[in-house]
């Protein structure tokens, strides 16, 4: 949700021009990446001025799509081997503390098959020592078919006050605010090298960076951006071009980005992190906030972090983490994105706290989410249960968690992360 602002809290999470886009395969929708349908427009974009270029286009035409083939056979293939526990694993992130590891929230992570982690709190341990925990976590990771499934793994750096890895071999990265005067191709060239940074930690996930628009008029008096200075600046003019250019940057150094957290929280003044029946009555499906989520996901933004919070002019009956009028319509039908949508935290949050944990993770996914985000592992047993449950008595549910589970496996092959040999 928020960001790890201070030790005691926490924080959520476009990066690079690659889309999740969807096939169907026996009757089921499923994900496959679109990168290389982008690389191939640029050929047919440069055949206008070239004779060779033109000669060229259809045989980068054909390569791409071999590609684009050959990368939705793995995750078909990969999928098709795993067991059910192992595929609901997948919709899982859990957390794990940098500065003092849990071996035994570890373990349990392990038995529950979860696919992705996320480093929680704040480490000054540097990119080596980050390496090696992160090295011991993969190693961990699950075998499907003979080929090890490695694991997301993400954390919040933001700058400024979010930052969550920090030491040697870390930049002290500045406020999304300070980065927000900053040019956008200068913003894109720092968060190139943090980004590298984080390749070098073993991180492949930012959950950043922060769309959210906080008015001048609130300001600070936002609880969860604004006085933590974690916006790029006060309207979607500026928001927008340095929103783009962080994830930019990001997918440059090959670490996937967040957009969050739509559809904005800049507009509330509480914190969901810390605070229960956090509305914004200002949000609706029209309002120029939604201008940076919709300009990243045009740019190919590979996930996005829904809030907690309730938007009381699009969804009043629903928190939008468990609203299908959120994901579903705005998000998905209105906006267009096919990539992985992450919950903000729903494990600790307590804007969640009434709802019991097997209902979050069920009502996230049933509302059209793909990534179940808790910084309590130990809720993680629950969760998947009940999910598991849903899935032999719904077979609609069923559907969608495998479509689900499709996603999170084509982010993996995108970033390199799965083998079929």
């Amino acid at each position: 949700m928020k960001a790890q602002q201070v030790p005691s809290r926490r924080s959520k999470r476009i990066r690079r021009s690659k889309r999740v886009g969807h096939s169907t395969r026996t009757g089921a929708l499923r994900p496959v990446p679109l990168l290389t349908l982008s690389l191939a427009a640029a050929s047919l974009a440069g055949a206008c001025t070239s004779h060779a270029a033109a000669e060229s286009a259809p045989r980068a035409a054909a390569a791409t799509d071999k590609a684009a083939s050959a990368a939705a056979a793995c995750v078909d293939r990969t999928f098709g081997a795993m067991t059910s526990a192992q595929r609901v694993g997948q919709l899982f992130m859990g957390a794990v503390t940098p500065s003092g590891p849990d071996e035994q929230k570890i373990r349990l992570m392990r038995r529950y098959h979860v696919g992705s982690v996320f480093l929680a709190g704040r480490s000054s341990a540097g990119t080596k020592a980050t390496k090696a925990l992160v090295d011991g976590l993969q190693a961990k990771a699950d075998t499907v078919g003979g080929h090890r499934v490695p694991l997301l793994v993400s954390t919040d750096q933001e700058g400024g006050r979010v930052q969550v890895l920090s030491g040697l071999g870390f930049s002290t990265m500045p406020s999304a605010l300070v980065q927000g005067g900053w040019s956008a191709s200068y913003l894109r060239s720092q968060a190139t090298m943090w980004a590298g940074q984080l390749r070098a930690a073993g991180v492949n996930l930012n959950l950043a960076p922060v769309a959210d628009v906080v008015p001048a008029s609130l300001g600070r008096s936002n609880a969860p951006i604004g006085a933590y200075d974690r916006e790029f600046g006060h309207t979607a003019a500026t928001v927008t071009p340095h929103s783009n250019a962080f994830a930019a940057g990001m997918a440059r150094s090959k670490v996937l980005a967040t957009l969050k957290h739509f559809p904005g929280l800049g507009n509330v003044r509480g914190n969901t992190d810390t605070t229960a029946n956090v509305v914004d009555s200002v949000t609706t499906s029209t309002s120029a906030g939604l201008g940076p989520f919709r300009s990243g996901i045009r740019a190919g933004a590979p996930f996005v972090m829904v809030s907690s919070a309730t938007y009381s002019r699009i969804d009043p009956r629903h928190q939008a983490v468990f609203s299908a009028k959120v994901i579903q319509g705005l998000l998905r039908t209105n906006l267009g994105f096919k990539g992985v949508v992450v919950s903000d935290d729903i494990g600790q949050a307590v804007a969640v706290k009434a709802v019991p944990p097997a209902d979050r993770a069920v009502n996230f996914l049933s509302a059209g989410g793909d990534l179940v985000l808790t910084v309590e592992p130990n809720l993680i047993p629950t969760m998947a249960k009940a999910v598991q449950l849903r899935m032999t008595e719904n077979p609609a549910f069923r559907t969608q968690v495998n479509q689900s589970v499709h996603r999170v496996l084509a982010a993996k092959q995108q970033e390199g992360l799965l083998s079929c040999g």
